[in-house]
């Protein structure tokens, strides 16, 4: 096993430079996992637009096109959760403007007429809504194209929801000073609306913190236009273009995963050859060291080793005690060695050699005789108190290195060693 173990040493450091020269892995983020979530106070937004609506009940196609045109302003603050999804919430304001019949004056929002339109048949209406909006975001451009940090343009789809309170002109005085206030057809009841809208949002970039938006809406109005029995209560169209500016607040870009990118090796036609050339070389050397393996392992040893085996040359030490530093006492782990070694002895029926060691790289001479002695000594104190006739023990010191490995090996030559005989 250990003959193994060493083959397969020798192949790894034969190749291992080979591999020296690669270029380092890299790490860059990869968009294909996905994206991570930002922290909650991350990537939200405040934004305001400003427009013009057309409302389109019953009658209002009577009245000239140019003044059914009214005013509609949203203000929102709003929050991204992922490159795809958002949420924003605010408020709005719209002007209804559009016609009714002259007899449903109480659907009129004010009765003194200022213009009549188609022979008297149909009257001017105005209502002014103020409430709340909400919208769920979908960035339509992130989906189908990936997403890009700052993208000049990003195309948001949305739907979301709104209730309003209605406010018009009073109707006990003309239309020029009669103020504007709560309630729609003199009928506190039916004084809110309650809509449902859809839109797109284009979205353009104009620095990393601002963007230009055109916002075109389209809304469908639970709005009490026309009075009682006339489209009381009745769902009515009201589409919208707006204008406006969008503030992000905070981080607004989002980070992807992160991960290794293996460089691609390329070789030019000589190194190839060379690469070529070395694999031969390696593959050459490994048959080599196969045939010296098999050698060694189809090798008899010489009849006379095998009469008697306890005196083959080179034989291994049964163990091996090791000592600090100037120190000839038997310490630690290394007594609990000698213990088990005193096991082995009682069990054989032989003598042994006790050699003591010591390096030749620190102290002098004389120290060192000294303290090779002291070593072998305590050793064979120690196999004699574990009941080891003295008569099966013996001693002698060694002057020269037990493994001459060189001064930063010092420590494997304060020793001493026991070898059968």
């Amino acid at each position: 096993m250990k003959k193994i173990a060493l083959f397969a040493l020798l192949c790894a450091a034969y190749l291992m430079p080979n591999f020296a020269g690669a270029q380092e892995v890299t790490y860059v983020e990869d968009p294909s996992q996905g994206y991570l979530l930002n922290r909650m106070r991350d990537n939200w937004f405040i934004d305001a637009e400003g427009g013009l609506g057309l409302f389109m009940s019953p009658y209002d196609a009577n009245r000239p096109l140019g003044k059914q045109l009214g005013a509609k302003v949203n203000i929102h603050i709003g929050k991204w959760f992922s490159p795809l999804l958002g949420l924003r919430f605010g408020g709005d304001f719209e002007q209804l403007k559009g016609a009714t019949w002259t007899g449903n004056y109480a659907a009129l929002g004010y009765r003194n007429w200022p213009e009549m339109y188609k022979d008297g048949k149909y009257a001017p209406t105005q209502f002014n809504d103020v409430g709340f909006t909400g919208d769920v975001l979908f960035n339509v451009t992130n989906w189908l194209c990936a997403y890009k940090p700052y993208r000049f343009y990003n195309a948001i789809y949305y739907v979301g929801a709104d209730a309003n309170w209605v406010y018009t002109r009073s109707g006990k005085r003309p239309v020029s000073d009669g103020p504007w206030e709560y309630g729609a057809n003199d009928d506190p009841d039916h004084c809110r609306n309650y809509s449902i809208h859809t839109g797109l949002l284009n979205s353009f970039a104009i620095t990393k913190k601002f963007d230009l938006l055109l916002d075109l809406r389209f809304d469908f109005l639970q709005e009490h236009a026309d009075g009682a029995g006339m489209g009381y209560r009745t769902w009515n169209e009201y589409p919208s273009v707006m204008i406006g500016m969008c503030y992000k607040i905070g981080k607004s870009e989002w980070n992807a995963p992160v991960t290794a990118v293996c460089p691609e090796w390329k070789y030019t036609d000589a190194e190839g050859d060379q690469l070529a050339a070395d694999l031969a070389d390696a593959n050459r050397r490994i048959a080599d060291l196969e045939n010296q393996l098999r050698d060694c392992l189809e090798k008899k040893p010489k009849a006379d080793l095998l009469a008697k085996p306890q005196a083959l040359p080179g034989e291994m030490p049964l163990a091996t005690i090791y000592f600090p530093i100037n120190r000839t006492d038997v310490l630690g782990v290394q007594r609990n060695v000698v213990d088990a070694v005193a096991e082995v002895m009682k069990n054989e029926n032989r003598n042994y050699l006790l050699t003591g060691w010591a390096d030749n790289y620190t102290g002098n001479d004389k120290i060192n005789v000294r303290l090779r002695k002291g070593r072998v000594a305590s050793v064979k104190n120690e196999l004699v108190k574990n009941g080891i006739a003295e008569g099966r023990l013996e001693t002698e010191i060694n002057n020269g290195e037990l493994t001459d490995y060189g001064p930063k090996c010092a420590s494997l030559d304060r020793a001493v060693t026991i070898q059968r005989k």
